[in-house]
């Protein structure tokens, strides 16, 4: 499994399409342990790039604050879940807590 966070200055970016990297975390399906992790930076802002992008590396779940409904439909057609309403906290904080079972999500931080 890995696992995208859109991410600035250690914590995840609230606007998905606009952040500066992305933290990419691996982790053992099995165990449910993060075996890596790893910051890459962001391409440039560009309608409908960041899905398949993101699949090439083989994210196949992405937590982030907030995310429109027609990028959601994009990833989904990429094989790739989306959970949004995420809080900004440090990549490392959100990945133990899905993998918990204690992620608390809010409200889509993305109107459009």
């Amino acid at each position: 499994m890995k696992i995208a966070i859109p991410t600035a200055e250690g914590k995840l970016n609230m606007h998905f399409g606009h952040c500066a990297a992305f933290t990419l975390v691996d982790v053992d399906p099995a165990t449910l342990t993060v075996t890596a992790t790893t910051e890459i930076d962001a391409p440039p802002h560009e309608p409908g790039l960041l899905p398949p992008w993101l699949a090439e590396r083989g994210v196949n779940l992405i937590i982030a604050g907030g995310m429109g409904q027609r990028a959601q439909s994009l990833f989904a057609a990429q094989h790739i879940d989306v959970i949004v309403g995420a809080p900004s906290e440090p990549p490392e904080t959100l990945v133990s807590a899905y993998l918990t079972g204690v992620l608390e999500t809010g409200t889509n931080a993305c109107d459009h």
